[in-house]
């Protein structure tokens, strides 16, 4: 499970951060309102906790920007408001939680899981074809397919932006947790994996190589792609 946290008041990020890291939870961090928009832009969160008050904007307007995105990705706004007023307009502007500050971490910890345990499903189905990420299992026409790793993480935010080019700097900053210590060439090798193991046995397209730009997701492909 994935998890952003926004919060500009630092001693409390990093603690956040270390607390939720310590449970199991793969943890992203921001300051400020500018930074948490490119992790929600490049990266798919299981829940986002974001303070209300930000420096450069608030809370509320990026929960908008998240449930756009995706629904089923959990909000829970921290604030140091205390009155029912505020509370009601970060519920009605689709915040699944909003928690008053101080709070107790434990307690915190417990509403995060119960809003990830009733936060939906992660699966992505297209046609006859069937992502899990929660338990890293393809299956297509009923057949579980063996692709797991980073392959399995590439085709899959590949698919949650099938309508869209992703570069391999897009993908390396998604994926991989120090995409600095990695040439983008582990991108090509994660494709040609995908292909070898799951198009080429299935007789089937799933990615397409949009030259210098990156790839795109292109499953079901039912366009004539002689002109590409």
């Amino acid at each position: 499970m994935r998890i952003l946290i926004i919060e500009d008041e630092i001693t409390l990020n990093r603690t956040l951060q270390e607390g939720l890291t310590d449970f199991g939870y793969q943890v992203d961090t921001a300051e400020n309102y500018k930074d948490a928009e490119y992790f929600i832009d490049i990266r798919n969160y299981d829940l986002v906790l974001t303070d209300w008050m930000l420096p450069d904007g608030d809370g509320i307007e990026l929960c908008k920007i998240v449930k756009n995105r995706s629904s089923r990705t959990a909000v829970v706004i921290l604030s140091a408001r205390d009155d029912k007023e505020s509370e009601i307009e970060a519920l009605k502007s689709g915040a699944d939680d909003y928690i008053k500050k101080p709070f107790d971490f434990d307690i915190l910890l417990a509403r995060i899981e119960a809003r990830l345990r009733f936060g939906g499903t992660n699966i992505i189905e297209i046609d006859d074809l069937s992502i899990n990420p929660d338990e890293e299992k393809i299956m297509y026409d009923g057949e579980e397919i063996e692709l797991k790793g980073k392959p399995f993480e590439v085709l899959t935010h590949l698919a949650r932006h099938r309508d869209q080019i992703v570069s391999k700097e897009q993908l390396l900053d998604a994926i991989w947790e120090e995409p600095e210590l990695v040439t983008p060439n582990v991108i090509e090798v994660a494709i040609n994996q995908i292909r070898q193991k799951m198009d080429k046995p299935l007789s089937i397209s799933t990615i397409e190589t949009i030259r210098r730009r990156g790839y795109r997701f292109c499953y079901p492909n039912t366009e004539d792609e002689s002109g590409l």
